[in-house]
């Protein structure tokens, strides 16, 4: 049976891995943001990850400020278990306003370090009402991250982030059943930004997907497609020569899809989010190669770094 875990608890009797891991609220944007900042040190990237590093800092900001929020009663967790449904599906949850005010947070927080296009981006934000913000959070939780207003959706997805990351804390030990599709996160619904290995010390050797909405993790076997579930034979390794395989293409020659890997049993400082926005040079490469990346960086903007 899955279990939603209390960040950091792993059983210690039964010989079951933990199936679901609970992102840790007091450090999860704040690991990342440290993250940022080392990436960015003699990166081609580096004026981008420290803005990154910034933007993820107000993130960790925002959710410390952010107070409880609304959460499933106990019935509706138990359906959603029995059926096998995220517990706060992106698609249809009933959003509290909190995230917009952690947007606001965010947005005030990241503008001194603001490029010029940014700043832009920013006070456009920062004029709309909250029925345009709304619409462009449903966008984000489509993930239609392409088109106009592409330049605004990293902003409102990293304070739906926030918002999503409370959620899913605030659970504790709800336990979420696996869904039908294995490559989805079943406490939001949403798609996995990347897979690591090493999720914490205490499981070196097990692939968890890392969800890009609630920072969610989830176990699924290795050397299986996270989009299509092909078996091993169908999955391959892509790595950038020289640096070491910490980040890797995971392909799939069934469904020509990829989603990266990131092994933090080889470093426990990387990040999932920070260590693939570093990397897209990898991505470029594998999308030469006639693959599409089966799960979004919901903080990137398409041809924006």
């Amino acid at each position: 049976m899955t279990t939603l875990l209390e960040p950091g608890q792993i059983p210690q009797a039964s010989g079951e891995p933990p199936r679901v891991l609970a992102a840790d609220a007091k450090d999860v944007f704040a690991h990342r943001a440290r993250r940022f900042t080392q990436l960015a040190e003699g990166h081609p990237l580096g004026d981008y990850l420290r803005f990154m590093g910034r933007l993820a800092q107000a993130q960790q900001r925002a959710l410390d400020a952010m107070p409880a929020v609304p959460v499933p009663d106990d019935a509706a967790q138990s359906q959603s278990r029995q059926h096998g449904m995220p517990v706060v599906p992106a698609q249809s949850w009933r959003r509290d306003s909190a995230w917009r005010k952690a947007l606001r947070a965010i947005l005030e927080e990241v503008a001194p370090a603001a490029s010029e296009a940014a700043a832009v981006t920013l006070k456009a934000i920062g004029q709309l009402d909250d029925a345009a913000l709304e619409a462009l959070a449903d966008r984000v939780l489509r993930t239609e991250l392409y088109g106009v207003h592409a330049d605004k959706l990293p902003f409102v997805a990293a304070a739906l982030q926030v918002y999503w990351t409370r959620l899913a804390t605030q659970l504790g030990h709800a336990t979420p059943q696996p869904l039908d599709v294995p490559g989805v996160c079943p406490c939001c619904g949403a798609l996995p930004s990347a897979s690591v290995i090493g999720a914490s010390p205490e499981l070196p050797g097990l692939r968890f997907l890392h969800c890009s909405l609630c920072n969610t993790e989830w176990h699924l076997t290795r050397a299986s497609c996270t989009a299509c579930d092909a078996g091993e034979s169908a999955v391959a390794y892509q790595h950038i020569e020289g640096d070491k395989g910490l980040v890797q293409a995971e392909t799939c020659d069934v469904c020509k899809s990829y989603l990266k890997l990131v092994r933090r049993d080889k470093d426990a400082s990387a990040d999932p989010v920070a260590d693939d926005l570093a990397t897209l040079a990898l991505d470029i490469l594998v999308d030469e190669s006639g693959f599409s990346r089966s799960g979004p960086n919901l903080l990137l903007v398409p041809g924006g770094a």
